[in-house]
């Protein structure tokens, strides 16, 4: 770095000569992309002049910080929590007794139901326990499968739930917002997507669709929902930066 580059980084201009543009005014879209040297750079300028401008605030200010009071356990907040735990308690047994729910027959223990199905929330679960079409026959063994279809289906268990966790792991970027990062954004769109179409295929014998067609749209659509997500956050991405450009040049200390 030069001299004269060094200088200019150590000096923070608002007199509307640098990248900051002077209080009485708010740059024109020509005028910002000519003072513009980076979202980079920009931001450190606007970030440094609010802290400059906070303790400017603080060394004129007199008010004088004092203990601040907080309400004790007893009576207040024991006596709150257990007023809001009992209206919820009160509603629950007011539901349990004016709409009791259905009790069926006695389960038969010697005769097995047609349709075994888990909880709700792990229909996607026991949805990978069914993809016995994706269990591939291999030639050299004579056409049989390597894995039996219940081995193949906890297999992919193991290979989703592996997926998700390792995820936090490959995305180490500071993003906040799906449209800052539209390759991740596309993929938990994607893989929610997945989650409630093998979901629905657990329960294909509930489901009047063809089981060939059900089975293909179990993975088409996470993918189309995918490229979708990915080509409009894509689009947006420019839009959302020049937003955030002008929200740096419009924000102002109080005066």
């Amino acid at each position: 770095m030069s001299q004269e580059d060094q200088s200019v980084d150590e000096e923070i201009r608002t007199d509307g000569t640098g990248v900051v543009a002077p209080d009485n005014e708010t740059p024109a879209w020509h005028e910002r992309k000519e003072r513009s040297t980076g979202l980079s750079r920009l931001t450190y300028e606007y970030f440094e002049r609010s802290r400059r401008e906070d303790q400017d605030l603080r060394m004129e200010s007199d008010y004088v910080e004092r203990d601040v009071l907080g309400f004790p356990t007893w009576p207040h907040e024991l006596v709150r929590n257990l007023s809001i735990a009992s209206f919820f308690v009160g509603m629950v047994l007011f539901l349990a007794a004016t709409m009791p729910p259905h009790i069926g027959a006695p389960a038969n223990p010697s005769q097995t139901p047609s349709i075994i199905l888990p909880d709700w929330y792990l229909y996607w679960s026991f949805g990978l326990l069914k993809l016995g079409p994706l269990n591939p026959e291999i030639a050299v063994l004579g056409g049989q499968k390597l894995l039996g279809d219940r081995a193949y289906g906890v297999l992919a268990n193991g290979v989703v739930v592996g997926a998700i966790a390792i995820v936090p792991f490959l995305n180490k970027g500071s993003a906040r917002r799906p449209v800052e990062e539209p390759f991740w954004a596309s993929i938990g769109v994607g893989g929610v997507i997945f989650a409630l179409t093998i979901s629905i295929y657990s329960a294909k014998n509930l489901i009047p669709m063809n089981v060939d067609l059900l089975f293909d749209l179990t993975f088409l659509l996470p993918l189309v929902a995918g490229v979708v997500t990915y080509a409009v956050l894509k689009t947006m991405q420019e839009g959302y930066m020049y937003d955030l450009n002008r929200r740096y040049y419009r924000l102002r200390p109080p005066k």
